[in-house]
């Protein structure tokens, strides 16, 4: 009897430590990134965003993700399950004319790709990956 006792213990505990940690990791995603890496474009970094950097923003409460990619707004659905995300659903944007060249297109297509994400440098640096490839960078602002 008190064997089970303690393994019920045991288990509930871990249960409890594990859901914790879930809580924890997505809460890490919480406020707003600004973009200062995306790989793919033969064109600088600088030359894609000339006049503003893509944001992102995350409420992890109300389970929406919005941002600026790097003209137009975006608004859509958190969908975050431990360490993968998805935006591969659609996405709310506004229609403003951009003439800074491709680098909204860029931003778009990329944040399609990604399939998890990592939070490093004590919750400042957010790395958006794609299988094992890391495809983009954020800093927290």
């Amino acid at each position: 009897m008190m064997k089970n006792f303690f393994t019920m213990v045991f288990l509930g505990t871990v249960l409890i430590s594990c859901k914790c940690q879930k809580t924890d990791s997505v809460s890490k995603l919480d406020g707003n990134w600004e973009l200062n890496y995306i790989s793919g474009p033969r064109i600088a970094f600088d030359g894609l965003y000339p006049n503003k950097k893509p944001t992102i923003n995350f409420n992890v409460k109300e389970n929406q993700v919005s941002g600026n990619n790097g003209c137009n707004s975006y608004t859509g659905k958190l969908s975050v399950t431990g360490n993968k995300i998805d935006f591969t659903q659609p996405m709310a944007v506004t229609k403003m004319m951009c003439l800074d060249g491709q680098g909204e297109q860029v931003f778009m297509s990329t944040l399609q790709k990604i399939t998890s994400y990592d939070v490093t440098d004590d919750g400042k640096t957010l790395n958006f990956i794609s299988g094992d490839i890391a495809m983009m960078r954020f800093t927290k602002k």
